[in-house]
């Protein structure tokens, strides 16, 4: 008898396999078993396909009965999580009443929470995906150590703590320096955390044992461009689409390489054969840029109006196409794709004129003061390593009110913007000195605004005038209440006695943000020559992105297309909008290869493929 499950032969007298325990239903013979044969001997047909028949209903019937019990469970887990959260909310209104807490407060840290809970389950994912090929990969001698280490790591991951789970497979790598599959999953994961110099280290060590390790060379090209060495990113790259040369990556990347270099014809090409390969947002957005550098408008409209309709957010492309239009004329097309552009992004925050607001707030002292001013000089051109040097001064002196103060602006102007409005409002909770209370709510209001909260914006305002007294902070509130109203088009009158009261009291370094508030009201009112005015004036004192963009739109507005043109420039330089920024281009490029390389290791998990094609 042979199972026509597993293949394996058994006696004639058994019901299940002897190897897989599926029930035998076919008996190994010949046709003559069913038709000949005397009465009473062999299987009939009949009875054969009535058995079977008889298995598939058994089966259909348990498989109906497991899916109504896992219908029960998902109705009782429903069930519980609306139990749970209405248990939280309850308390939530509880401790909002009694003053202990703050609705958005608490909502955004129940966010931060979630994305932070989100991002540790995808490593955790990633981890188990690639657990056996980490074992099979091992080459060294403590084998018993190095899977108790994976053990503790997986361990480390179900409970949600990622630094310890890494530090287990660190652990493990010392062990087996060999295995290629843990050094590229170190690698990754140092990537996609920001950390350059240690990913590095660990894809180099994959590609000396793999020199053709695909995502390893993507990888490792981005890295090296990181690092200052685009000779090397550029080779590696090259590598990687030798390999695979319809790989869309690699081949955005060289293009977005060569444009930061300056190279915008070799650029143009490869981002040209990307969009063949892709029609990704990135590369269209990039494209439309270099060909409006090189003066065929009509292309980059083409390029940039695309890039909209795959990516509506992208606020580059939206920014480059109003430009584009400028160039053409079109001043109403144009007004309408930077209106749309600040709407995204409504206070593109300038950390050093930000950093005046603080005031003397800003001067940290102690024993952490040494980090804290390192920190400060990086965060316009290395935001990321600015808030790793803030947290190390954190370390040292935690309870800093300056320094806390700081480390929020910081990373507010870095995009963190929840975690600083968060970090702000916990410094005022603590109910400190005016002067870190003005600078702590300066801070709250920038991000709060750069997140597009101008309602939440304007009743902090006028909290921090209740709570301040100076001639400094007050004029802070008075422009940013200002600001918020006419960001929201509400109450454009009160909002402009707002902004006259803030020109009045500001000392020299909050007069440009007073004035800048000032001539976004005007602009509102449609007083567009009083807003260029006030505009003006705040960019001769101090420019910033905003009051540029401000000025550009209130140039526009008034017939001055030209002006307007030259202010919008200033203002794409300032924000770092521009192509010769690398940084910027190289920050597009790591997000664009981390979301594709995630994607195709999922495609390739899916086909169970030894390993991802990140094409």
């Amino acid at each position: 008898m042979i199972c026509q499950v597993c293949g394996a032969v058994n006696d004639p007298d058994r019901e299940v396999c002897r190897r897989c325990q599926s029930r035998l239903l076919v008996v190994s013979g010949t046709g003559e078993s069913y038709d000949e044969g005397p009465p009473g001997d062999g299987v009939s047909l009949d009875e054969h396909l009535l058995e079977r028949v008889s298995v598939l209903e058994e089966i259909v019937k348990r498989s109906a009965e497991t899916l109504k019990s896992l219908l029960e469970g998902f109705t009782r887990q429903e069930k519980n999580g609306f139990v749970v959260q209405t248990g939280l909310l309850a308390l939530k209104d509880l401790l909002e009443r009694r003053g202990l807490v703050a609705e958005e407060e608490f909502l955004e840290l129940w966010e931060g929470r979630v994305d932070q809970h989100m991002a540790v389950l995808e490593k955790r994912e990633r981890f188990l995906e690639r657990k056996e090929r980490l074992v099979g990969g091992f080459r060294g001698e403590r084998r018993e150590r190095f899977l108790s280490l994976l053990s503790e790591a997986e361990l480390a991951f179900f409970a949600l703590d990622p630094d310890a789970a890494i530090r287990h497979l660190e652990d493990a790598w010392r062990l087996d320096r060999a295995n290629a599959e843990l050094a590229f999953y170190l690698g990754e994961t140092y990537f996609n955390e920001g950390e350059a110099a240690k990913a590095s280290v660990a894809l180099r060590a994959v590609l000396e044992r793999e020199p053709d390790h695909f995502e390893a060379l993507v990888y490792g090209g981005v890295l090296e461009s990181d690092l200052g060495r685009p000779e090397r990113a550029i080779e590696s790259l090259k590598k990687a689409l030798a390999l695979k040369s319809d790989a869309f990556l690699p081949t955005f990347a060289l293009g977005a390489l060569y444009a930061g270099a300056g190279q915008l014809a070799k650029a143009e090409a490869f981002l040209k054969r990307a969009v063949g390969l892709e029609e990704n947002a990135q590369a269209l957005s990039l494209l439309g840029t270099i060909s409006s550098e090189r003066g065929r408008v009509k292309e980059a409209i083409e390029a940039l109006q695309k890039a909209i309709r795959l990516d509506p957010g992208d606020e580059e492309a939206l920014w480059q196409l109003g430009l584009c239009y400028l160039d053409r004329g079109w001043t109403q097309k144009a007004a309408e794709r930077f209106r749309a552009a600040l709407e995204l992004n409504p206070n593109r925050i300038d950390f050093p004129a930000a950093r005046a607001l603080l005031g003397g707030a800003a001067q940290v002292r102690g024993r952490s003061a040494a980090w804290a001013e390192k920190a400060a000089a990086a965060a316009p051109r290395d935001p990321e390593k600015s808030l790793r040097l803030y947290r190390r001064a954190l370390k040292a002196d935690p309870e800093n009110g300056p320094l806390l103060v700081s480390y929020a602006l910081a990373g507010a102007a870095a995009g963190r913007t929840s975690e600083a409005v968060s970090l702000a409002r916990r410094v005022l909770t603590r109910k400190p000195e005016e002067e870190i209370a003005t600078a702590a709510y300066a801070t709250l209001l920038e991000a709060l605004r750069a997140e597009g909260k101008f309602r939440e914006g304007s009743r902090v305002a006028s909290e921090m005038l209740a709570a301040v007294r100076s001639r400094f902070g007050r004029a802070i509130a008075y422009a940013q209440r200002a600001s918020a109203r006419a960001d929201m088009g509400e109450e454009l009158d009160a909002a402009l006695a707002d902004a006259e009261r803030a020109v009045r009291l500001a000392p020299r370094e909050v007069r440009a943000a007073a004035l800048a508030a000032r001539g976004w009201v005007h602009y509102r009112r449609g007083e567009y020559e009083r807003a260029v005015a006030s505009l003006k004036r705040s960019a001769e004192l101090g420019e910033t992105a905003t009051s540029l963009a401000h000025l550009g739109l209130a140039l526009l507005a008034s017939g001055d297309a030209r002006g307007a043109r030259q202010a919008l420039l200033r203002a794409r330089r300032r924000g770092g909008r521009t192509t010769e920024r690398k940084s910027g281009l190289e920050s597009r490029m790591l997000e664009q290869i981390r979301r594709n390389l995630r994607l195709a290791e999922r495609a390739a998990a899916g086909r169970s493929s030894p390993r991802g094609t990140a094409g």
